[in-house]
């Protein structure tokens, strides 16, 4: 039997090249799929010696996916037991002073990215028995942030895809899961917040909410591949964020208005 793949969007950092070296660490062979080349060569480089491939990929565009795809399955031989739709932006701010492209910078790549990568995928998922799609969503998929409208909607969009497939794909034998990140100790968390001199992570740690490391995120997304539940909430703040928004959503509103910001933003973001 050949051995197990797996193909990771957002690989050449972050969570995607912790996710690579820790399927990498069970022996999986590991598509490395990025814009950032630099990136993706740091994160091979970190792998054992033929266990990884690297594609440079916008996941915006439905040739590089075929491609990069076509080439992963040659050295695969045709497996694809995990397509890790993980590739995100996290731009934000004030809904009428967001500028329309950066708009469809987040709806492209978080959430057309996702449904060109599965369509894409498809053949290749159908031909691996117990294969699984993952998706990176986020804690503002549970609840929607101010200042993060946009951001907001593709998780939501996510997490709807996400359940919807699980259902449509299983008589393919083909499951589907997410991860729900909070806060990240990515480099996403140094973007400086529109209308400040503050980065994300200075306002996370202005909140006293926490950050959780890559490694943990990565063993949590090893859990949800090869576990029962749809949604994997990472982190405190996203597991209370699960809680509230399915108990107590009234309350979590008044708390998230609360917390918005002069500047129209909110101190709970997520990813």
């Amino acid at each position: 039997m050949a051995r197990k793949a797996i193909f990771i969007t957002g690989g050449g950092s972050g969570i995607g090249r912790a996710v690579a070296r820790h399927f990498a660490g069970q022996g999986w062979l590991v598509g490395i799929a990025d814009i950032n080349e630099a990136g993706m060569r740091e994160t091979a480089a970190m792998l054992p010696d033929g266990l990884s491939t690297t594609h440079r990929l916008d996941v915006r565009d439905r040739d590089h996916w075929a491609a990069a795809l076509a080439d992963f399955a040659k050295v695969s031989e045709g497996r694809l037991d995990v397509l890790f739709n993980n590739a995100g932006v996290g731009l934000g701010g004030p809904i009428d002073d967001f500028p329309a492209t950066d708009s469809d910078t987040v709806i492209d790549i978080n959430l057309k990215g996702v449904i060109n990568g599965i369509q894409a995928a498809m053949p290749l998922l159908k031909a691996t028995p117990g294969s699984t799609i993952l998706n990176t969503g986020s804690a503002s998929g549970y609840y929607g942030a101010a200042g993060l409208s946009v951001y907001s909607a593709t998780k939501f969009g996510v997490r709807a895809i996400t359940e919807a497939l699980d259902i449509e794909l299983e008589p393919h034998g083909i499951r589907v899961r997410d991860i729900m990140p909070g806060f990240i100790d990515t480099p996403l968390l140094d973007r400086v917040v529109p209308g400040t001199n503050e980065t994300s992570r200075d306002k996370v740690m202005q909140a006293g909410l926490e950050f959780t490391p890559v490694e943990t995120v990565a063993a949590l997304a090893w859990d949800a591949v090869h576990g029962d539940a749809v949604h994997t909430a990472v982190g405190k703040t996203a597991r209370r964020l699960a809680f509230a928004a399915r108990w107590m959503p009234g309350r979590l509103r008044r708390q998230m208005k609360k917390g918005r910001r002069p500047d129209g933003g909110s101190t709970l973001l997520g990813r």
